[in-house]
C-alpha cells in the first residue's frame, strides 16, 4: 500500500484551477464533469489541527476526472510539472491501462499537463503519451521534453476559463475525424 502524507498536496493548485474550470463548464451546461477522490485509510491525525496527517491509500486512482462533454465521455488525469520535462514516473502503468479499456469504450482520455514554471497549460492526447510510453518501454527516455510536444494542443489563455481544456478535445476530436478520413 502506498502512504500518503503533504507530498499529496502537490499538485492541489492545478487541481483548483481545474474543479473551477469545471464548475464553469457546468454553470454553462457545456460539460458535465467530476473530481474521482481516492478512497484513504487515516492512520494519524492531527486533533489540535483536524487533519489527517499520515493514511494509507485503500485502493490505486485511475484518473482524477471522469464524466461527459456534450454526449461525448471523456476521462482525464491533472499532471503539474515545474520544468520542460516531464517524467513518465508521475504516470502509472494502471492509469494507461484504464485509459486505453475507456477509449475503446468509445471514450476520449487524455492528460491535462500544466508547466508551472512558463505558465502554460497542454492538453496531451492519449495517443501521443503512448509514444512517449512505448519508447520509454523500448529503452529510450523515461521522460519527454515541452518541445516535443504538438503546437496546436496549447491551450489559450484568453477564453473566460480558467483551463480551458475543452479548446483541446474540439482539437483532439478533429484530428481523429481527419485521421479517419
Amino acid at each position: 500500500m502506498a502512504t500518503w502524507n503533504s507530498r499529496g498536496l502537490r499538485g492541489s493548485t492545478l487541481e483548483e484551477l481545474v474543479n473551477r474550470t469545471n464548475e464553469q463548464y457546468a454553470e454553462k451546461n457545456l460539460a458535465l464533469i467530476q473530481k474521482i477522490p481516492t478512497p484513504i485509510t487515516p492512520v494519524k491525525m492531527d486533533k489540535e489541527h483536524r487533519q489527517i496527517t499520515l493514511a494509507y491509500f485503500e485502493q490505486r486512482s485511475t484518473v482524477d476526472y471522469i464524466g461527459a462533454v456534450q454526449g461525448i465521455p471523456v476521462c482525464f488525469d491533472a499532471k503539474e510539472c515545474c520544468t520542460d520535462t516531464f517524467p513518465l514516473s508521475n504516470i502509472h502503468p494502471h492509469q494507461i491501462s484504464f485509459m486505453q479499456k475507456f477509449e475503446e469504450q468509445g471514450g476520449v482520455a487524455f492528460f491535462l499537463l500544466f508547466f508551472s514554471s512558463e505558465n502554460l497549460f497542454y492538453y496531451l492526447t492519449l495517443r501521443r503519451l503512448l509514444q512517449f510510453w512505448d519508447r520509454m518501454n523500448s529503452g529510450g527516455r523515461k521522460s519527454f521534453r515541452r518541445e516535443e510536444l504538438d503546437e496546436i494542443f496549447y491551450l489559450p489563455g484568453q477564453t473566460g476559463f480558467l483551463v480551458p481544456y475543452l479548446e483541446g478535445l474540439k482539437t483532439d476530436l478533429e484530428a481523429r475525424a481527419e485521421e479517419e478520413n
